[in-house]
């Protein structure tokens, strides 16, 4: 690529442009309660809310994403007060008695809706170790270790989290297995635990030994108990954006380790691999399912574009270029983010639109709900703008 100094100070700038003058202060003003605590996500293109449900994933992601740009942007303290609020509308309401976290709640906190995942759980973890780093309040970093061995707790202890399938389907899934990766990164940025090296090193090897499947060139999403292939439309499921995510975790982790060459030789494998899968050669940008046998997906949103596989493929492939130097993944990095932003900013009313059709055409232009929300694209613009920045600083 020709003036690499030139393309990654147009996009260093661009991402914190993008995140300072219109994804935070939309949320800021559109999104945060500033009579019960915590964030709305359910809202509509112009800004106007459609719904007061609150969804608790959402509550720990914006108050991380809060927090995390106060650490690496700017030290705005409308940030980290909106950090503040959102982790205290958590501690809360968004607990239930046995320890475990609620999925939705009403706008003043009441509990509606609770499930057997423990994703509320990790997304509060992190807010609670990044605002530990923002504001210096070492309490938050031992309440989010606390709660990391909970979620430790929760998965590996038989009855507290109801089984998704019957006796009858032994498996395993990839989402918890990822997930664990980044919880554990983020919380030892804040506090030193040996359980998160640990934790770190189980779920790679778990990745390694039972998802990946060198004879699909595939991270698959379920698994039987020793990796066995599932030959249902469940167990042949490829999730490109999720495992592009898994990619970007394991070269930050690598990175963390001096560049650790066998965690690198991994995660742009996995990268590679998605990539083929998920890259859409005849409209562009990533798309949401597949299946590794080249069968029908079953998934009604199966041939959609939604944002976030976007966004995680921003950061994937910026990782691998300061990984290896390989220039093919700043090529990568222009083609996914020129299909992005061609598609997804609303210039108009601000922020990003969330669900295209395959062509790119939009979907529905709501700026958020219990799924879509302050996070996938702030952190992308946060990371992206911090590698490239590193990236400069190098040549």
């Amino acid at each position: 690529m020709n003036n690499i100094q030139n393309y990654l100070s147009y996009w260093r700038d661009r991402y914190k442009e993008d995140l300072t003058t219109d994804i935070l202060p939309f949320w800021m003003r559109h999104g945060l309660d500033r009579k019960h605590g915590g964030i709305y996500t359910c809202i509509d293109r112009n800004g106007d809310l459609l719904d007061t449900t609150k969804s608790v994933w959402f509550q720990g992601r914006f108050a991380f994403v809060a927090a995390f740009a106060y650490n690496h942007i700017e030290k705005n303290p409308e940030w980290l007060e909106a950090s503040r609020t959102t982790l205290e509308f958590i501690e809360k309401h968004c607990f239930d008695t046995d320890g475990r976290m609620f999925f939705e709640v009403e706008e003043d906190g009441t509990p509606l809706r609770k499930r057997r995942y423990v994703f509320s759980e990790t997304f509060a973890t992190i807010a609670m170790s990044e605002y530990a780093i923002a504001s210096g309040d070492k309490s938050y970093a031992e309440k989010a270790l606390r709660l990391f061995k909970d979620i430790q707790h929760f998965i590996t202890t038989p009855g507290i989290l109801e089984p998704k399938y019957t006796d009858n389907l032994k498996a395993q899934g990839h989402s918890i297995v990822m997930i664990l990766i980044n919880t554990a990164a983020r919380v030892r940025a804040a506090i030193n635990d040996p359980a998160l090296d640990k934790q770190i090193d189980e779920s790679i090897a778990t990745l390694k030994k039972y998802f990946i499947h060198p004879e699909f060139e595939a991270l698959l999403e379920m698994v039987g108990p020793e990796g066995e292939f599932i030959d249902t439309i469940n167990g042949r499921l490829i999730n490109p954006g999720h495992c592009i995510e898994t990619a970007w975790f394991i070269l930050e982790e690598a990175k963390h380790r001096n560049n650790d060459p066998e965690l690198t030789a991994l995660g742009v494998k996995i990268l590679d691999w998605s990539w083929k899968w998920g890259w859409d050669e005849v409209y562009g940008g990533i798309i949401n399912f597949r299946d590794c046998k080249g069968l029908p997906s079953q998934d009604y949103a199966h041939d959609m574009k939604f944002w976030w596989p976007q966004t995680e493929a921003i950061i994937a492939t910026l990782y691998a270029y300061q990984a290896t130097h390989d220039e093919k993944y700043l090529e990568m990095h222009r083609r996914i983010s020129d299909w992005t932003y061609a598609h997804f900013p609303d210039y108009e009313f601000g922020e990003w639109v969330g669900y295209l059709h395959r062509d790119g055409s939009v979907s529905q232009p709501a700026k958020g709900n219990i799924f879509k929300g302050p996070f996938h694209i702030p952190r992308m613009m946060i990371k992206s703008f911090m590698l490239c920045d590193e990236l400069l600083r190098s040549i």
